[in-house]
Order: structure tokens, then C-alpha cells, then sequence
């Protein structure tokens, strides 16, 4: 009886009762208790949250990057509209128009930028467009052991694990026999090859890497037949849960001459920083190579009904070496997906995002970096296009602050920001190696104005958290 009344009245349960049932009843193996300071929220529109008050909240992460193109926007939520009123679902094993225009349209700009052919197969998260890129791999080398960079996220099922570098996430699951051969990343802020910045970035990080060719008893190739034992090397272009980290721009292109020596596979994962987020559709785009596989998810439907994909190069996915049934998922290339997907690709077709994200992306870097000058706490701050980084130290700009950066997230949570003369919140997403490192991912849509209450809004919150940390 009283679940069924708690059921009738859903619509005016307050903060309080529905946390008190969040307790009680969601399992907290996600995220969300990272946060101390936990908010219903009831709506959004473009740039904002809001919550059971109406305070709004500035989002500077977008939903991990996902909503990349505002929150409701209108020619995309009509889209989907109009699919729920034509042709809402479908088994994935039969065709639909939306399915096979999109995966042309991927497939043609691929061919386009890249010079190269290839086909698209699509999935519901990115997970598990990341296992769909492993067996693809596996089935074109016979390899089942990848690598992969330290401070790299793929996804938490089982194999994404395997190739994600941080033991936490496999640390409650058993041994992994398919754990990846990490390797150091461009990370020039803290880099693993020299102490001195003034001579980094030399792509010294690159040579213990290239060191692994040279003798078999370096346990990766055999040089009579010169056959590497991975089967592919799976890249963030810029790594996203480690820290927004721009790699230099000649790095890729050094290191897959490495691979292609040894036939290892490049596989770029997409997910967090395709669909312009750099300022390019790709943002493997920037480093003048060709990928052999790329991994896609959340922003190709704006966070609305998810679907992911691979695009592979047509000799690892055609059907004479990819036939029918080699993968499949019961929601994978579902009409409401797909039909979102469609819209966001006619959506970039028709707008200038190539132009105005470098542009929006360099003013609020400068915006930073002046920031940086007023505060020692902020040792570094850069990015691509609008994928920005704040690295929060120690008084020496150096060392690691984890608890000043949780505290200000917190406090922008909290909703109690006065800049710009409104109480409002801020919505930051925090990664990095030491998890001090805000990882900005606004609205592509956000103008300069916006910018300059999100700085604003971050210099209170910074300010507040000093206070509280030196008390």
C-alpha cells in the first residue's frame, strides 16, 4: 500500500522525499556520490540547469560532452518528434531510412577528409561501440592483447576495462588476462620524460615506446618475422576522464609510423571529443594521420536516445571478412537513435562550427590563462577548439590540489554564486590523474557573454573554496 501511494503522487514528492528514497534504493555504483552536495534537477534549456527552486545552473560540462549542441535545442528535439510519430521502433535486424543515410553520411565524410573507404556499424553506448571496435580488431589480427595509454577511458564493461588504464575500475572484478600494455601520454604538464619544460616537448615520451621494436626481448615483436603481439593501439586524440590533455600536434603522426611498421591498428575513440568539440568533426583531424577504426557516442544524438558506432576501414569490416551476426545489440541502431543522429549531422552541415569553435575556444583559453596570472592555485590551463582544462595546484603551481578542486565543485553545486548579480550554480566536471583537473565542455552554442559569467562564476566559487581550505 504504500509503495503504490508513493507511486500516485511521483509529481509532488519534494528534494527531500525522492532523496530519501535515492538512499534507500538506487545503487550508488555509479557517479553520482562523487558529489557531496546532491541536486534534483527538473529542467534544463541551452546552457543551463535548473532545479526544484528555479536557480539556474551554468553547465561548463555539458553532460560529459554529450550535449554538445545546448540542452533542448529545438531542430533536434523536433526531429525526434517527428520519428516517435512515424516510426518509433524497429527491430535492429530490419532496415530503415534513417539507419542507412546516416551511416552514408559518417561513411562519406570519412572517405572525404581521410581518402580512404570504409562502413559504419552502429550500437547504444560508447562501451559497447568500443567492444564492437575490439572484435572487429580481433578479427582482423587474430590478437587479443591491445595497447593503450596511461590516463586513457574507454568504458567500464568488461573489455573497455581491459583497455581503460586505471586499476579502481578493475580492481573488484577479478584478473584481467586481456589487460593492455599501457603507455606514458603526451601529458606536457607533468611529463615522464624530462624534468626541464624547456625542452619538452621533444617527443622524448615517444622513444621508450619505439625502444619496445628493437629486441625481442623487449617482449612486444619478433624480428625474424617482424610480428608484433598487439593487435592494435586504442587513442584518445585528446584524452578526456584524464585531464582534457592536447598531445603535440606531431606526436600521432610519429607514433603510428611505429605502428604501421609492425601492423598495429590505430583506433581513435571518438566518444567525448568528436562532433566538433575540438572544432573539428574528428578531433584526430588535428594530428595528420589516418585511423584505421573510429569509435563515436554521445553527442551524435545530443544526449538524446543514445546510439554509438564504429566506422572501420572496408577491409576490416566489409562482409566478406565482417559477415552478418558478428555483432549486434537488441537497441543498436534503433529509429529514435538514428533519426536524432541524422539531425545532428544535417545540424553541423548547415552551421559554421569549423570557424566559430577555434574561435569561442581561443578567447576562453585567454580568458584562462589571465586568470592563471591572479592565482598561483591554477598550475596549468589549455585545450582544442572548446575542450578546456583548469589543473588546480598547490600555492607552488605544481603539486596536485585535490581537495581545492572538490571543494569548488561543490560550491558551485550548492547554487549560491552572486556574479552577474543572480544567484545561480555551476555545473563542473572534474578529471585528471590526481583528480584536480576541471575539464570544460560547454555548449558549442555558448557566446562570449556566457563566457564571461562562467569565469565569473568559476573566480567566486575559487575564491570561496581558498577561504574555506585556509580555515
Amino acid at each position: 500500500m504504500a509503495e503504490r501511494n508513493i507511486e500516485d503522487n511521483l509529481d509532488q514528492m519534494n528534494d527531500e522525499q525522492l532523496l530519501a528514497l535515492e538512499s534507500k534504493y538506487c545503487s550508488w555504483g555509479d557517479t553520482v556520490h562523487y558529489a557531496k552536495q546532491l541536486n534534483i534537477f527538473r529542467d534544463a534549456q541551452g546552457i543551463y540547469l535548473y532545479d526544484s527552486q528555479g536557480n539556474e545552473y551554468l553547465d561548463l560540462q555539458m553532460w560529459y560532452s554529450a550535449a554538445n549542441f545546448g540542452y533542448k535545442n529545438k531542430r533536434l528535439n523536433d526531429a525526434l518528434k517527428k520519428q516517435i510519430d512515424t516510426l518509433p521502433q524497429l527491430a535492429c535486424q530490419y532496415l530503415h531510412e534513417e539507419k542507412i543515410r546516416l551511416a552514408a553520411t559518417i561513411s562519406q565524410d570519412i572517405e572525404k577528409k581521410f581518402g580512404v573507404k570504409g562502413r559504419v556499424h552502429f550500437n547504444v553506448g560508447g562501451a559497447q561501440a568500443i567492444e564492437d571496435a575490439i572484435k572487429v580488431v580481433r578479427n582482423h589480427t587474430g590478437k587479443i592483447p591491445m595497447f593503450a595509454f596511461m590516463g586513457g577511458y574507454h568504458g567500464r564493461t568488461l573489455a573497455a576495462t581491459a583497455i581503460t588504464s586505471s586499476y579502481r575500475y578493475r580492481e573488484h572484478f577479478g584478473h584481467f588476462s586481456d589487460r593492455a600494455n599501457f603507455i606514458p601520454y603526451p601529458y606536457k604538464f607533468r611529463c615522464t620524460a624530462t624534468q626541464k619544460k624547456e625542452s619538452c616537448c621533444d617527443l622524448s615520451c615517444l622513444k621508450p615506446f619505439e625502444k619496445l621494436f628493437e629486441s625481442e626481448y623487449y617482449s612486444v615483436v619478433n624480428p625474424k618475422n617482424n610480428k608484433c603481439e598487439y593487435g592494435a593501439f586504442f587513442v584518445e586524440p585528446v584524452q578526456a576522464t584524464g585531464g582534457y590533455i592536447v598531445p603535440p600536434m606531431n606526436y600521432f603522426k610519429e607514433l603510428k609510423k611505429t605502428l604501421d611498421k609492425h601492423q598495429v591498428l590505430f583506433v581513435a575513440d571518438e566518444i567525448q571529443m568528436g562532433f566538433y568539440r575540438t572544432g573539428k568533426l574528428w578531433s584526430i583531424e588535428h594530428f595528420d594521420v589516418v585511423p584505421d577504426i573510429i569509435v563515436f557516442g554521445k553527442a551524435l544524438t545530443n544526449g538524446l536516445n543514445p546510439i554509438s558506432g564504429i566506422w572501420a576501414k572496408e577491409e576490416l569490416i566489409s562482409p566478406d571478412v565482417f559477415p552478418p551476426g558478428m555483432t549486434h545489440s537488441t537497441f543498436s541502431s534503433n529509429p529514435l537513435g538514428t533519426a536524432a543522429g541524422l539531425a545532428v549531422m544535417e545540424l553541423i552541415a548547415d552551421s559554421n562550427f569549423a570557424i566559430d569553435v577555434p574561435k569561442k575556444g581561443a578567447y576562453f583559453l585567454k580568458k584562462l590563462k589571465d586568470l592563471q596570472k591572479k592565482y598561483p592555485y591554477i598550475g596549468e590551463v589549455d585545450g582544442l577548439g572548446l575542450a578546456l582544462r583548469i589543473e588546480m595546484c598547490q600555492k607552488d603551481g605544481f603539486t596536485p590540489n585535490r581537495e581545492l578542486t572538490d571543494t569548488i565543485m561543490n560550491i558551485g553545486l550548492r547554487g549560491g554564486l552572486e556574479a552577474g548579480g543572480k544567484k545561480r550554480g555551476l555545473i563542473l566536471d572534474i578529471g585528471g590523474y590526481y583528480k584536480n583537473v576541471f575539464t570544460l565542455a560547454p555548449s558549442l552554442y555558448i557566446t562570449e557573454e556566457e563566457i564571461d559569467l562562467a569565469l565569473m562564476l568559476f573566480e567566486e566559487a575559487l575564491q570561496k573554496a581558498l577561504a574555506l581550505t585556509a580555515s
